[in-house]
């Protein structure tokens, strides 16, 4: 059940049609988030850091994903992976993603260098040491900068029942999918009760997820859009993540008291 992995859970926290480009994120945020099975033990934990870097003399940021099982999980089914994403500041576009995986003995070692200007990307396989070239479509992202690019946009305006629709690149194909806005909650977190919007990403129902609507997202209402907890009803059990820690966000992460 793993091999979607804790990272793509986070991506589909957050899926949402750009308009601006003025980062609701900075160079230093850290967010690390606590996976859990079926409610009742830890499964492991995930973390996404923010830093800064250079390509062709333009400014660009680099994100660091790091996830792996703990606890019991760990006994038996063993996930290190390493995510990776290069997006410049100017327009949140990727240019280069990293995906160095280890679920159970499932591996993957690529590294995709995008060609926005053609709407090109060229994949290299490092464990079958091959490189190709591949088509994607206008303005594609990865499975970690789409996370960036869309934490980034106005939900305001949006009412409930309404859809957008994005497309990122992994596996060497273009994914297409829709997000559906369900409203707002304050739910109950670690840090207090926060104001949350909520969203419903259709997935392809299958081996892994229950349902076409089996994932469920909650994503701080305010400046940041930090994904405060996502849960998906497995083929088999459930995963939950919460939001365990964060630290160096380009906002205040207001809380709300009785």
């Amino acid at each position: 059940m793993y091999k979607k992995t804790l990272f793509l859970l986070l991506i589909f926290s957050f899926v949402l049609q750009a308009q601006n480009v003025k980062p609701a994120f900075k160079k230093g945020e850290l967010l690390k988030y606590r996976i859990s099975y079926s409610n009742w033990f830890n499964a492991g934990s995930a973390t996404l850091e923010i830093k800064e870097s250079t390509n062709n003399g333009k400014s660009s940021f680099h994100i660091k994903g790091k996830g792996k099982t703990t606890g019991v999980t760990g006994w038996f089914f063993k996930v290190n992976d390493d995510y990776q994403t290069y997006f410049y500041k100017n327009n949140l576009l990727p240019y280069k993603f990293i995906r160095k995986i280890d679920e159970g003995g499932y591996t993957k070692d690529k590294e995709i260098h995008f060609h926005q200007n053609s709407n090109k990307a060229t994949v290299k396989d490092h464990e079958k040491k091959t490189e190709e070239m591949f088509s994607t479509d206008q303005g594609v992202h990865d499975m970690l900068s789409t996370l960036y690019y869309l934490r980034n946009q106005d939900i305001s305006k949006m009412k409930p029942g309404d859809e957008v629709k994005l497309t990122m690149f992994f596996d060497e194909k273009n994914y297409p999918f829709r997000l559906r806005y369900l409203g707002t909650e304050t739910i109950k977190t670690k840090f207090g009760k926060v104001a949350s919007a909520k969203f419903r990403p259709l997935v392809q129902a299958g081996r892994v997820f229950k349902a076409k609507e089996s994932i469920t997202v909650w994503v701080s209402n305010d400046k940041n859009k930090i994904p405060l907890r996502i849960k998906a009803d497995l083929a088999v059990g459930s995963l939950r993540a919460d939001l365990d820690l964060y630290k160096g966000l380009a906002n205040s992460f207001p809380m709300i008291f009785d």
